[in-house]
Parts: structure tokens; sequence; C-alpha cells
């Protein structure tokens, strides 16, 4: 395998897009799709959730802003019964390291794994990390942030105490 497709390359070269901001975005649609399978091998579905905000949270394991931000996000969504979140690990670790983290690092949202390799397809690919799309109650993306939510931003966003 030559160094331009060995996996390590293209998660450096991934890294680099990132800070610098130059990952490509597509075009999404306006009420997207998102079916994966969490860590705990159990499903989720976006349009399952029809009715609450969603909070869909791109992270990495590496990523300080995404491990600060973890906490706020659990705490808003425990205290909100009409707000779920899932959170994709945009990570090339093993499934058990980002579990291991995870066990360090607890939230009440599932967490799925997505790669380079395997992007959701509705959902474009995060130009920073954390990135955060808010999914309003009928499925529509209200919101994009690039960069750490807090429980107020939340709040503020979404528009409940």
């Amino acid at each position: 395998m030559t160094l331009l497709h060995s996996a390590s390359f293209r998660s450096a070269v991934f890294g680099l897009a990132l800070a610098f901001g130059l990952a490509a975005q597509a075009a999404m649609p306006e009420r997207p799709t998102l079916h994966v399978t969490t860590l705990d091998g159990k499903t989720f579905d976006l349009s399952a959730q029809r009715g609450k905000w969603v909070i869909v949270n791109y992270w990495a394991t590496w990523c300080v802003p995404c491990i600060k931000e973890m906490p706020d996000i659990s705490r808003f969504v425990a205290g909100h019964r009409n707000v779920a979140a899932i959170g994709l690990a945009y990570d090339d670790s093993e499934p058990a390291d980002i579990k291991a983290f995870i066990a360090r690092h607890p939230v009440v949202y599932p967490i799925a794994q997505v790669t380079l390799e395997k992007p959701p397809k509705d959902f474009d690919e995060p130009r920073g990390l954390p990135t955060t799309y808010l999914i309003s109650p009928d499925g529509k993306v209200a919101k994009h942030i690039v960069g750490p939510v807090t429980e107020a931003s939340l709040a503020a966003l979404i528009g409940q105490p």
C-alpha cells in the first residue's frame, strides 16, 4: 500500500483540512436522513425523532472542545423531554477505544462512529470539530454550528429555558 492510500495519511490530511476549514461541503437536503448503529448495537433513526428537537453532534476523542461540550449537551438533553441527541464520533479509532473513552466521559445520549470512509450521506462533512446540527421537530435543519455549544447556547437556539 502506498503512503497516499494509507488510513493514517488520509486521517492526517483530513485533520489538516479540518484545522484550515478546507473540507468539501455538499448541499444538504432540507430534511436530512440519518440511520446509524450506535456503539451499544442499537439503531438511531433521525426520522423516528420527529416531534422533538434533535442535536446531531460530530466530535472526536482527540478534540478538547468536543470533550468540554459533552456534559453540557448531556445536561440539556436530560433536562428537556422534547430534545434528543446523537453523538457522531468522527474518529478512525477502534470502536472499543471510543467505548472506553465514553466510559470515562459518560453522556446520556447514544454515540455512533462515523468515519471518512463511511460518512452519513445527508450531512456535510464537518469543517471543524465539534460541529453540531440542530434539527427542528419537523425534521428540518434549524441551525448548523461549527465550534462548541453550551447548555445556555442550546437553550437560546432552541428557545427553551
